[in-house]
């Protein structure tokens, strides 16, 4: 299996852990030092996690909706992708279309996203 198959079933597999909202599950595809970055600034792995754990964020639906690019170089890997997303936060349910750049490491055999960020796709 090529590098790029292996980010995209890492991808897929964590999408299918997001709409299945167990933190844990989520957590494990995480780094320790895992961050969000969107237009509101960073978020930490922790506060997602316990949004998650707490039933603050909901996901229902995470889906690439183009292609996904990947650029490998050594050991990390970036994934762009567009994506929809739908689920609910603080209550208020939500569908959007985002662009996501995800960048993962290999750690101990295993590619762990160390960082994700989203942009409003046009």
């Amino acid at each position: 299996m090529s590098v790029e198959d292996e980010v995209l079933a890492v991808s897929a597999a964590w999408d299918v852990a997001l709409i299945g909202n167990d933190a844990d599950e989520v957590a494990g595809f995480m780094a320790d030092g895992w961050v969000y970055v969107d237009a509101d600034g960073i978020t930490s792995k922790a506060d997602v996690v316990g949004w998650i754990r707490s039933g603050r964020l909901r996901h229902d639906l995470m889906e690439a909706t183009s292609a996904p690019r990947i650029a490998v170089h050594g050991s990390t890997a970036v994934l762009t992708a567009r994506k929809a997303s739908a689920g609910a936060w603080d209550g208020q349910t939500y569908t959007v279309v985002e662009w996501i750049s995800e960048v993962y490491a290999r750690e101990d055999g295993k590619w762990l996203c160390i960082l994700s960020q989203k942009s409003p796709a046009g």
